[in-house]
């Protein structure tokens, strides 16, 4: 294949695509279309994975808590045209590159220690 067309069948990297790891607390912005209707749903939660790396399939998987404490997950695709944006609210310190252990944890201790920066 030529050059000019690899380039074109790479993913296309939103210039707004904050950067985000596992641990991070997000909130995300889907479009969803209801029949001829098209409105922005927010999903807000913490990062559990990572998949893929910068690749087309590359997805990522928030998981917050719902009502009465059932956990909710959603996998979300890394280059996705129905994600209108993502905000990262909250940074965290981890050690694992996958945190499915947070499934097992309710209440305070499904808490994540918060990352610190000092300002320059």
């Amino acid at each position: 294949m030529t050059n000019a067309l690899m380039a074109s069948l790479e993913p296309q990297l939103n210039a707004d695509m904050p950067e985000m790891s596992p641990g991070d607390t997000v909130r995300v912005h889907q479009r969803i279309k209801e029949g001829r209707n098209e409105r922005i749903q927010v999903f807000q939660g913490v990062v559990i994975a990572m998949r893929g790396g910068t690749t087309p399939g590359a997805t990522y998987t928030v998981r917050r808590t719902g009502s009465h404490g059932i956990g909710v997950e959603r996998t979300f695709p890394l280059y996705s045209k129905n994600v209108e944006r993502i905000e990262v609210l909250r940074k965290a310190k981890v050690r694992r590159a996958q945190l499915y252990y947070l499934r097992d944890l309710q209440g305070k201790a499904a808490r994540l220690r918060e990352k610190r920066f000092l300002k320059a």
